[in-house]
């Protein structure tokens, strides 16, 4: 089958629901969601059961990296910078130092194994060096493990920021295999430049959405999370632009909006979420669709080989070394080494030396393609089970529930309270964004003169206004009272 402008939202919305329904039950067989849609989406294609003809590399990089920008940014807001900060040199050290010792010894293995060059074993490497966000966030949460000590939030964050320095690697050790009698030094000032040309526009492109997200009046609710999606493109493409790394810079941006105050947030968080969920199907079903099973049975060998030494010995390497320097169990750095989840970015980085035209581009996808599929089946299948075995997890019923896991449900307030506002009140003709209100407190209600408001983010502080407080607790209470004094 064709794919043209009349069938493909038929085939596109049928291949969607397919994968929605029996995503809902696949887990009762310990089937990782993601490697369903993966599998339906191979299933659709030329060499399954639908004939769908989808032979693009281009368009698959495309729709992949508009992904990618949903399903990083998505994870940047739904980090809790409380959490992280305990953490944040733990997940650095994971997603620079630890992918980059994951890629050259995953890339010497390759290069002492099969026939491939030096450049194009670094290449490899390099390619699936990275944890994937989507198979880490989607099983971790839908999962619902509840990991001891910080183990999440650092498993998140490396997941989270690790794909810029895969990124990065997998355009050097391309450019060397292109360019033969370039130098590998000559590629270092690049990588240096991008990563901190990302991290410094991802912070500030944060700085300003807040500042645009708060002060402009757009009049609807709706309209908001639709403001936020072209401020997160606008971050990508310019940092882009300007030769920094645009997968840093939004999920920075991301992180630094998700630990603010904005208005509509709420609205924005649980959008983020739907359409975090809605790439990531779409996203693994193009790749699917992209993927021909046919040519992939030759590389089952050379595929498995490596991806048992990616998983058994380069990620723990990469893993341990990293983390020397910081004082950790050994059962959490065990832990950590397995959940390398591979999925969907290798995959798509590997549609690079495809787009190149180098020799082996064909072989490498299909290599690619096959390690991602045993490390979501392999690793993703047994996150509980080691978890278990590790005595990382929380006793059997107990739950934990994030800041903003807490935000989007709306958890019952115990504590009602009356404030009035008087004229030397500090939050006086602010908006409620603006007062740095307690995370576990809301304004439910607003009596102003003989009416009654229901408030958001944008309502502004009137003099002799009488706040309908609700908070957790009486501390919380305090908490608002010094707030609005």
């Amino acid at each position: 089958m064709e794919l043209t402008i009349e069938n493909i939202l038929l085939v596109g919305s049928v291949l969607l629901f397919i994968s929605i329904v029996a995503g809902k039950t696949s887990y009762k067989f310990g089937v990782p969601t993601l490697l369903l849609f993966l599998f339906i989406g191979m299933l659709a294609g030329s060499d399954g059961i639908g004939g769908i003809a989808f032979d693009n590399p281009k368009q698959a990089q495309f729709i992949g990296i508009v992904s990618l920008n949903f399903i990083l940014f998505s994870g940047g807001l739904d980090t809790n910078w409380n959490a992280v900060k305990p953490i944040w040199k733990e997940g650095m050290a994971l997603s620079t130092i630890g992918v980059l010792l994951t890629a050259t010894s995953l890339g010497t293995f390759v290069y002492i194994i099969s026939d491939f060059t030096l450049y194009e074993s670094m290449l490899v490497g390099s390619i699936v060096s990275s944890t994937d966000a989507a198979a880490v966030f989607s099983i971790l949460r839908s999962k619902n493990i509840a990991l001891k000590t910080n183990l999440r939030p650092t498993l998140e964050l490396e997941s989270g920021s690790n794909d810029p320095m895969a990124y990065v690697l997998t355009i050097a050790f391309l450019s060397l295999v292109v360019n033969q009698d370039q130098h590998i030094l000559s590629v270092v000032p690049t990588f240096f430049l991008q990563m901190i040309l990302g991290a410094m526009a991802g912070y500030g492109f944060g700085l300003l959405s807040k500042w645009i997200i708060n002060k402009i009046e757009l009049g609807f609710e709706g309209l908001y999370p639709v403001l936020v999606i072209t401020l997160m493109f606008i971050t990508f493409s310019a940092t882009d632009a300007i030769e920094g790394n645009g997968f840093l810079a939004i999920y920075i941006c991301a992180v630094y909006l998700g630990n603010q105050d904005l208005i509509h947030k709420k609205t924005i968080l649980k959008m983020y979420d739907g359409l975090a969920w809605l790439m990531q199907i779409v996203l693994f079903l193009t790749l699917g669709l992209l993927v021909f099973p046919t040519q992939v049975v030759p590389y089952i060998g050379i595929g498995l080989l490596i991806a048992l030494f990616l998983i058994f010995i380069a990620r723990p390497i990469g893993v341990f070394l990293s983390l020397m320097p910081f004082k950790m169990k050994l059962a959490r750095r065990f832990y950590i080494s397995w959940v390398g989840l591979r999925g969907a970015v290798p995959i798509v980085f590997a549609t690079y030396p495809l787009l190149a035209g180098i020799d082996k581009a064909n072989i490498i996808f299909n290599i690619v393609f096959f390690i991602s599929v045993t490390s979501v089946l392999v690793q993703g299948t047994t996150l509980s089970v080691v978890a278990k075995w590790l005595n990382v997890i929380h006793p059997e019923g107990e739950k934990t529930t994030n800041e903003t896991e807490q935000f989007i449900a709306e958890l019952p307030k115990n504590t009602i309270t009356e404030i009035s506002i008087d004229s030397n009140s500090t939050a006086v003709h602010k908006k409620i964004v603006e007062l740095s209100f307690p995370k576990n407190a809301i304004i439910a209600m607003i009596k102003r003169n003989d009416s009654f408001i229901t408030p958001n983010g944008s309502t502004v502080i009137e003099p002799n206004d009488i706040l309908v407080v609700l908070a957790e607790n009486e501390h919380e209470l305090k908490n608002v009272k010094n707030c609005l004094k």
